[in-house]
């Protein structure tokens, strides 16, 4: 076996490699075709995990004020009023924040109201409407962490969608959208899945409930679609939940009362330790009892500067919160345990 690092045995070789931070990944990638091949094998990462050297990212969405040039001679640029949004990263450990490139071909930034899909150390962009004519799209970009670079996916079939229901699975690496509504306004009950390794869409069986402006949670084997609303219903969100198990890849019953109330659905996130987190607009972060009682228990108290069009982000062992303290001011983040 060739030598990682020559002079040093491979197994000294590996803990020194397990060491770069994940940022640090293409540019090892590059160093030799023996190193890249170890960045790419499971037992690499495993390794990593083991030691403890693995670290949560959380990918947001941002805005940036858009540049327009202004009139003279001079290349000057002011900011437009409708801005422009791309991708940053955060690592609750740290709390260091980075970006990663931007998407090739997007001039104009992110598509608006896009969805987020981590598959592992892939990021999956789905959907949106285009900045400038507010168009569905049905695109698909995923980011690979380890190579640093952006690959296009296989665009989503059917009609264009948007707010629809999204979530993924890091075993089955597969992303599963279901509702929305398509470009009439009509709420949609179809629902497919995304295959990252394979880069192919599969269409899964329709819901039994028209959803529009749905929130997406993966729990226990199961896509579940919570609230959103019928096409005769605009804006009347639904307090109902549908789940899809995808060993026998059926729609469960309707689960009614899924939601305390009948509100936006967004700020509902699925927790490592498989149980439905949501902020609740009298200030809390409540989570789902998993008793079967279909209780909502309060787990901590949202701050008061967070509280204004909040959204929840759920990983291992953690809870973000990110709100606003009122209209129209800048984002606050917290994190916390679960």
């Amino acid at each position: 076996m060739d030598e990682l690092i020559p002079g040093l045995p491979n197994d000294i070789a590996q803990e020194c490699l397990i060491r770069v931070p994940y940022d640090g990944f293409p540019t090892v990638r590059s160093v030799c075709r023996h190193w890249k091949q170890e960045l790419q094998s499971s037992q690499f990462h495993r390794l990593r995990k083991t030691a403890g050297l693995t670290r949560p990212v959380i990918a947001l969405v941002q805005a940036e004020p858009a540049l327009a040039p202004t009139a003279g001679p001079a290349k000057k640029y002011t900011a437009c009023a409708s801005p422009s949004y791309r991708l940053v990263l955060f690592e609750p450990v740290t709390c260091a924040w980075s970006c990663p490139p931007p998407i090739p071909g997007l001039l104009r930034g992110l598509p608006l109201f896009c969805h987020l899909a981590a598959v592992g150390r892939e990021l999956v962009v789905v959907g949106g409407c285009d900045p400038e004519t507010w168009a569905a799209s049905d695109e698909v970009h995923i980011y690979d962490f380890e190579a640093g670079v952006w690959r296009r996916g296989a665009r989503m079939p059917g009609p264009r969608r948007s707010f629809f229901a999204c979530a993924a699975s890091e075993e089955l690496r597969a992303v599963f959208v279901a509702g929305g509504h398509d470009e009439e306004k009509n709420a949609l009950r179809s629902a497919m899945a995304y295959d990252v390794a394979t880069n192919a869409w599969a269409p899964l069986p329709d819901m039994a409930q028209e959803r529009d402006e749905c929130q997406g949670a993966f729990l226990r084997g199961a896509f579940h679609v919570v609230g959103g609303y019928p096409t005769e219903a605009q804006g009347r969100f639904s307090r109902s939940a549908e789940p899809f198990d995808v060993d026998s890849r059926r729609w469960g019953p309707v689960e009614e009362d899924k939601l305390e109330a009948g509100t936006c659905p967004r700020a509902c996130v699925a927790g490592a330790d498989g149980r439905l987190y949501m902020y609740r607009p009298g200030g809390d972060v409540a989570a789902l009892s998993d008793d079967g009682s279909g209780v909502w228990r309060a787990v901590a108290e949202a701050p008061e500067t967070a509280r204004v069009a909040p959204l929840l982000v759920a990983w291992e062992r953690g809870l973000m919160l990110m709100g606003l303290e009122k209209q129209g001011g800048g984002h606050v983040g917290y994190v916390g345990e679960v």
